[in-house]
C-alpha cells in the first residue's frame, strides 16, 4: 500500500483527499498545512507520494517542492492547483514535480495519477 503525505492549507481539501485516497487503498501517512510543515513531515514520515498545494501561507508549494527534491531527488510530488496558475504549474514540473492536478478535481483523475507513479 503506497503512503501519501497531503500538504494543503485548506482543511476541507485535506479531508477530501484523505477520504478519497483511503477509499482507494492508499495510506495517508501525514498532513501539513504549509510548505514548511510539509518539508518537516516529509522527513519524518518518508511517504511514497506527496500531494502539494501551490498557494499556501508561510511557504508556497513550489518552494517546498524544491526543498523536498534537494532532500530526495527521487521524491514523487504531485502539485495541486486552482485554475489560472499555469505558470506556477510549469515551474513546479521543471523543478521536479511528477505531475499536477487542477482543482476542482475528479476522484478518478487523482487515483489514476497516483497509481501511475
Amino acid at each position: 500500500m503506497k503512503t501519501v503525505l497531503i500538504v494543503d492549507d485548506a482543511a476541507f481539501m485535506r479531508v477530501t483527499l484523505k477520504t478519497l485516497l483511503e477509499r482507494n487503498n492508499f495510506k495517508v501517512s501525514g498532513e501539513a498545512v504549509n510548505g514548511i510543515e510539509g518539508i518537516k513531515k516529509y522527513i519524518e514520515v518518508k511517504p511514497d507520494i506527496v500531494t502539494m498545494d501551490i498557494t499556501m501561507p508561510e511557504m508556497d508549494g513550489v518552494t517546498a517542492l524544491k526543498e523536498i527534491i534537494k532532500i530526495n531527488p527521487n521524491a514523487k510530488v504531485i502539485m495541486i492547483s486552482a485554475m489560472g496558475q499555469e505558470s506556477m504549474v510549469k515551474e513546479a514540473v521543471l523543478s521536479g514535480a511528477v505531475g499536477f492536478l487542477v482543482k476542482p478535481f475528479k476522484e478518478e483523475a487523482v487515483i489514476k495519477s497516483l497509481e501511475n507513479l
